[in-house]
């Protein structure tokens, strides 16, 4: 697997982070993830929300890298340890977690980060990946403890969310050639955000890259310079939003 560059302050930050498996009460039951703490042991709190796979060891990687940027990263477990084989599969998973129990679900990781000793700050970002990406969004809908919002080409599965109560700012990357989310479907998107919260969302397109381009897992789907270009867009807004260093 191909390993995504980091932004160049990085390079002189310390490599060894503190990696494990958590678990953690999340509406009404237990929910477990995977967190990365930084190599200084702190940090301002990033969930990073799966895609339609599953809580796969892509997903693990993209938390690592959050927390060798400076940030505390838990990756939540939304399946309950299963993780799809195939695209029929990952489908039908998808469809048995509706839009609403997901969120639930991210809420109580929610809880679980701002708790944590290791984790800056009373506010956290989310960065999550199509079914993920789409998570973002209403997640951030519906808790205003979510101050800094990255959808990658993120499926709103019931529509767009209503964004009346929304503080996040968003940051949005999506692919020129993506047919799962089309970039003529950003319009309406970017409308309800702006109309609805006042804020103005930036989203990004990117020429030649489709859907899933930043999984580096799938060689099929993943435009390399899309991804870089993606994931400094992705640490600057982060450190801007939430305060945190390499």
């Amino acid at each position: 697997m191909a390993t995504e560059p980091t932004d160049s302050n990085d390079s002189t930050a310390p490599t060894e982070s503190t990696l494990q498996n958590v678990s953690f009460p999340s509406a009404g039951t237990t929910a477990y993830g995977y967190l990365a703490v930084p190599p200084a042991g702190h940090g301002p709190g990033v969930i990073v929300i799966q895609e339609w796979w599953g809580l796969t060891a892509h997903i693990k990687d993209i938390a690592d890298r959050f927390a060798r940027a400076g940030f505390v990263a838990l990756a939540p477990d939304l399946y309950g340890g299963r993780v799809a084989h195939d695209s029929g599969e990952a489908l039908r998973m998808m469809g048995e977690l509706p839009t609403e129990r997901g969120v639930e679900l991210l809420s109580g990781a929610v809880d679980y980060l701002l708790a944590r000793p290791e984790t800056d700050g009373d506010t956290i970002g989310t960065v999550g990946f199509c079914m993920g990406g789409g998570f973002v969004l209403s997640l951030a809908a519906k808790d205003q403890r979510i101050s800094a919002a990255v959808p990658f080409y993120g499926v709103n599965r019931d529509g767009v969310p209503d964004f009346s109560n929304l503080k996040a700012e968003i940051l949005g990357h999506y692919g020129e050639d993506d047919d799962t989310v089309p970039p003529s479907s950003l319009k309406e998107l970017r409308t309800a955000i702006e109309s609805q919260s006042g804020i103005v969302p930036v989203l990004h397109l990117y020429s030649g890259a489709g859907h899933a381009f930043f999984n580096d897992g799938r060689p099929e789907a993943y435009h390399a310079a899309s991804a870089a270009l993606a994931w400094e867009r992705t640490i600057a807004f982060l450190r801007d939003r939430l305060g945190a260093s390499g």
